[in-house]
């Protein structure tokens, strides 16, 4: 496998994301068909990634997303604007007042807790992002040597949401390839999306053209079965056995079928509770696996820990620090992020680095 090389950072952004940005409502500590009440968070599988690297480890991000122009698409702006993340690609589609043609998405998720598993419940047909045309942003303007990126990231939740959306996807990989700008891709298989679709059938074809397209790929337990049809030997559907020597294979397959790629890592993440996962890593970089031991962790909301792994390991692919410390820190602030409420990440770098030396929960004062 090649290096990665990354551009220096006289360009625009340090990363620009592609995806889709949701209203996440969350009814705390109780359940989604019983509350009265819904806390409020901005969150999506690509967003989240841009919104790490912003927040916890400073750096300078995008989003080029779309959102139906009414006051649930502007509490979702306000809420990325609080986030840092630049919104100059926002792109608003005109509201028709009832959301017949164009609206936002909607995503209900409840934490779980200890035997009773975290679960989700989506609203997002017809949202202004799903209707994206090839076309609609101009990628070879946006990747320009003058203006540019020095990171690419998408994934297979926005890849879902149309047959345009591959499409967009798929003109933003070859343009940004074609300015020497890494390109990063989550499987995150959502079998919500596909069902309707022509499900892993769908998702495997639409998946297995984009990933040739990719430097970076990421994914968890189920990803590299479900959308590229790679099978992980000695696995059950219940994911409660992880042996190494059967990702390394499976790594390692992925890696022969996409010669492409550079880099391929996976989180590992074994759930006793909905309160309590073991968590780890496991990456190939230049024919060399990584493994990041897994280790118990306890959880507060596990929605995005795989967005916060993958930005902890892209920020330090940019800081040009040493793979293994890449995964480690991958690792670390997935941990983090599962340790406070939404989508989102509300790490410090300090925190990240404490946990990466091994340090405690000591109360720091």
């Amino acid at each position: 496998m090649d290096p990665l090389l990354i551009p220096d950072t006289n360009r625009r952004w340090d990363c620009l994301s592609l995806g889709e940005v949701m209203l996440r409502l969350d009814p705390g500590e109780g359940r989604i068909h019983t509350t009265r009440h819904f806390q409020v968070w901005e969150g999506g599988g690509e967003y989240n990634v841009a919104r790490g690297l912003r927040r916890c480890f400073g750096l300078r991000t995008a989003i080029a997303t779309a959102l139906a122009d009414n006051p649930v698409g502007r509490l979702v702006e306000d809420l990325i604007l609080q986030g840092g993340v630049d919104t100059s690609l926002l792109r608003w589609v005109p509201d028709d007042g009832v959301g017949r043609t164009v609206r936002n998405g909607l995503n209900f998720t409840e934490r779980g807790f200890g035997l009773r598993a975290a679960a989700g419940c989506s609203d997002r047909g017809h949202t202004a992002i799903s209707q994206l045309l090839p076309g609609d942003f101009d990628w070879e303007t946006l990747f320009g040597i003058n203006n540019g990126a020095r990171w690419f990231h998408t994934g297979g939740i926005f890849a879902a949401l149309s047959d345009s959306t591959a499409a967009v996807a798929a003109g933003a990989m070859d343009a940004a390839r074609r300015h020497s700008t890494p390109v990063s891709y989550d499987l995150n298989y959502r079998a919500s999306l596909w069902k309707s679709i022509g499900g892993k059938a769908k998702a495997q074809e639409v998946n297995r053209a984009l990933v040739r397209k990719v430097d970076l790929l990421l994914g968890n337990e189920e990803d590299f079965s479900a959308m590229l049809g790679v099978e992980i030997k000695g696995v059950g559907e219940d994911f409660a056995e992880l042996p190494i020597a059967s990702y390394e294979a499976m790594l390692r397959e992925v890696a022969a079928a996409y010669p492409n790629l550079k880099l391929i890592a996976t989180t590992l993440r074994t759930a006793h509770t909905a309160s309590r996962n073991a968590w780890g890593a496991i990456a190939l970089y230049q024919d060399q696996i990584v493994h990041v031991a897994q280790r118990d962790v306890d959880i507060y909301d596990r929605v995005g820990g795989g967005d916060s792994f993958a930005s902890g390991l892209i920020y330090g692919l940019l800081a040009a620090k040493p793979i293994e410390w890449a995964v480690r820190c991958g690792v670390a602030h997935g941990a983090l992020a599962m340790t406070t409420p939404g989508d989102t990440s509300m790490a410090t770098l300090a925190e990240v680095e404490r946990v990466i030396k091994g340090g405690s929960a000591r109360i720091a004062r």
